[in-house]
């Protein structure tokens, strides 16, 4: 009974003495633990995590039995743990450290805050995303129904400098021959991806770095495998379009989804791409002179 009274003598001083700043902490311990372990859920680092905790469970009961020598083991490979964490989880830290710190999510919650009005320059990069959207949906519907394979990569707010360096700079203005002629399989630069920065055809040829997510489906090829690797490393929108059955697919923060019809990609990418949803007369306005130029 004594323990009891002392359990909620002890409880009510803590609340008594418990702050706002006190209420701060924790929720900050708490988002952060709740993003760490959405960060390692249902990947290779949740395996990693079990390995830690069974090792800490080891030298608990090696502790309680005062076992001397594997005490004395654990605590030397406790001593260099936090550079053993960050050695282990190398990729799961990047990509943590590179969704925190893309300057895309704090310009857009800037200009929610301050209310920042869009320009003629803002307009006029909008028009030159959305040309460029419409050349690439036309040029993956040529290149499905020919069954010519692609790899498209959108840059958005992660810049993508490295990648550009492994193949060759265009800058061209996209249209739909222009992008087939790149990716027809005898081209020199058919074998790699594509990058679009700002509109605009900015390089070809370029190398992307491979997923190594062993639940990726093993039906799928390079081309996608590589897709889904550069989501993972960046947040730009992938396009694929297959070899084998010319089906089109977006890649798209580590995952990948399939399937899309010209409309369907029209419609995705501009969710995607553009900073305000498209009115359908502005889409009717730009196939109608496309239609006029080509007749």
């Amino acid at each position: 009974m004594g323990q009891f009274v002392t359990f909620w003598t002890a409880l009510g001083r803590l609340f008594q003495s418990f702050q706002l700043k006190d209420l701060l902490d924790v929720a900050l311990v708490s988002f952060i633990i709740y993003n760490a372990i959405k960060l390692i859920r249902e990947t290779r680092a949740a395996q990693l995590v079990k390995g830690i905790i069974l090792v800490a469970g080891v030298w608990l009961i090696a502790l309680a039995f005062n076992l001397y020598v594997m005490t004395s083991l654990l605590q030397y490979l406790f001593q260099f743990g936090l550079l053993a964490v960050v050695v282990l989880f190398q990729p799961e830290l990047r990509r943590a450290l590179e969704q925190i710190g893309r300057s895309g999510n704090l310009n857009d919650a800037g200009k929610k805050f301050f209310g920042t009005q869009r320009n003629w320059k803002s307009e006029e990069r909008e028009t030159r995303k959305l040309r460029g959207i419409i050349a690439i949906v036309d040029s993956c519907e040529a290149m499905s129904k020919s069954k010519t394979g692609a790899l498209i990569v959108f840059e958005r707010h992660t810049r993508l400098g490295e990648i550009i360096n492994t193949g060759t700079v265009v800058n061209a203005v996209p249209s739909a021959p222009i992008i087939c002629n790149i990716f027809f399989n005898k081209a020199p630069l058919h074998d790699g991806a594509m990058i679009i920065r700002d509109g605009m055809v900015y390089a070809a040829g370029c190398i992307l770095p491979l997923t190594k997510d062993e639940t990726v489906d093993i039906n799928l090829g390079t081309r996608h495998r590589a897709a889904i690797g550069m989501s993972e490393n960046s947040d730009a929108v992938v396009v694929v379009v297959s070899e084998e059955t010319g089906q089109i697919s977006i890649a798209l923060n580590s995952s990948i989804t399939r399937n899309y019809t010209r409309e369907t990609l029209k419609e995705k990418l501009c969710s995607l791409l553009l900073e305000e949803p498209v009115p359908k007369k502005k889409w009717n306005g730009f196939f109608s002179k496309r239609g006029r130029k080509e007749s």
